[in-house]
């Protein structure tokens, strides 16, 4: 990795995330060499990625260049590579361009889509974890009303034009929102020879009500805008299979060109871990987010389970605990550094936010639960400010106020045509040390 050697702490990160980017900016670079590796040269923004999704925002809105924010820090070094396999008795890590080894590892590599063993589901189904397949669902969206404007097959037109998202959590929710503000202000302009009206958004929901984890409150303001948009919810509904037009369910099958599953995450593991340090496909991690058996490496933000009392399933995965851990894990290496105890993690819990639409969100922030206009301008500015750089914060800014006055989504580009997904994605093995 031509990584230069040093008298210093070599620290580690796998993961440009909320969690490791925090963790990366805090670090004491001068008592330690930070190494930071990620798959991306950016940082994705990922609770905006269903508006590029459905052409709100350009991808470069909500990317960020890494090296950019670590210009001209001394004992600092980021690289692009796909970590394979972590040798951990030798404290080495294996990646597509070359090893390196560590003295602390801190492992912060997120999520990805679960698809709970479904291999039929997972071959056919648009998932929207990263940017490239946020442009693939967009550019599918566009194709399917391109091609639905060539056939004279009815049956052939609705499936085209029939969009069923999986999951009615916060990702759920808002791209649901979004494919109805498409419908319903936006695409009679550009397909005027097209009947819109036959367009249909299915959002599939396993339990008794959208967004579970939060108040009773906000889920049902969620559900009532979700309605007046022609969003059509299927409450305690079950996805059994679908491949790539019939939606089998244990309630009502559907058929659609376009099935969207943001039903679950599942941590982003790598191999080379014992089994006993590794629950619900997540690295078991102390007060201290010291992997199990381990107290030189470390885990943060989604793939790390830190189980409480308050929390016996760990903590949620969403942005929040990643950086709260990112941030309590840079002190707690810099204390180290200076031969002092670390402290244990506790989480705070800042609330939970969704927008559905133009004036249209939910918010619970601890006892309050607001709704409307209101709760979507606390969504707003909290969304400005989480965005890393001044540019993408005002691009952002620009893009929402354009639109608020003339609904006019005005990226949507077919850049890279989708052609389906190139091979089957492999299967996770069981995660344990080599022999």
């Amino acid at each position: 990795m031509n990584i230069p050697d040093s008298s210093l702490t070599r620290i580690v990160i796998i993961g440009a995330g909320f969690g490791g980017l925090k963790l990366a900016r805090y670090l004491n670079k001068k008592d330690n060499q930070v190494v930071l590796i990620d798959k991306n040269n950016y940082h994705t923004f990922q609770p905006l990625l269903y508006q590029v999704a459905t052409a709100g925002l350009e991808p470069d809105s909500i990317a960020h260049a890494i090296r950019t924010l670590f210009k001209n820090e001394k004992n600092f070094h980021f690289r692009i590579a796909d970590v394979e396999t972590i040798d951990t008795a030798k404290n080495t890590i294996h990646t597509n361009i070359g090893d390196l080894s560590f003295d602390k590892l801190i492992v912060a590599t997120g999520s990805t889509t679960n698809f709970y063993g479904n291999e039929e589901i997972e071959r056919n189904a648009m998932s929207m974890k990263t940017i490239p397949e946020a442009l693939d669902l967009r550019s599918l969206i566009l194709q399917n009303l391109e091609k639905a404007l060539l056939t004279d097959d009815l049956k052939e037109r609705k499936e085209l034009m029939n969009f069923v998202i999986v999951g009615g959590g916060p990702t759920g929710v808002e791209l649901a929102g979004a494919l109805g503000e498409l419908k319903n202000h936006v695409l009679h302009n550009d397909y005027p020879d097209l009947d819109i009206r036959i367009m249909n958004v299915h959002l599939v929901q396993s339990g008794d009500r959208l967004l579970p984890g939060f108040s009773d409150k906000a889920s049902a303001k969620a559900e009532k805008y979700l309605r007046d948009m022609d969003v059509h919810l299927w409450l305690n509904t079950r996805v059994l299979n679908y491949d790539g037009q019939f939606v089998d369910t244990n309630v009502k099958d559907l058929y659609a060109n376009t099935l969207i599953w943001a039903a679950g995450v599942k941590g982003d593991l790598i191999y080379g871990f014992p089994k006993d340090a590794i629950v619900d496909n997540r690295l078991k991690v102390n007060q201290f987010n010291q992997v199990e058996g381990f107290e030189h490496i470390f885990a943060i933000g989604d793939v790390a389970c830190m189980v409480s009392e308050e929390y016996p399933h760990g903590h949620p995965m969403v942005a929040q605990p990643a950086i709260q851990q990112g941030l309590r894990l840079a002190k707690n290496l810099n204390n180290l550094s200076r031969s002092k105890p670390m402290k244990e993690f506790k989480y705070s819990d800042k609330g939970a936010m969704a927008t559905i639409g133009r004036n249209k969100a939910v918010a619970d922030l601890g006892k309050y639960s607001f709704s409307g206009w209101f709760a979507w301008m606390i969504w707003i500015f909290v969304h400005l400010v989480s965005l890393v750089g001044f540019r993408n914060k005002m691009v952002a800014l620009v893009n929402w106020v354009t639109q608020y006055f003339s609904y006019n989504k005005s990226v949507r580009l077919i850049i890279r045509p989708y052609h389906g997904k190139a091979k089957e994605q492999p299967v996770m093995k069981d995660v344990e040390p080599e022999s």
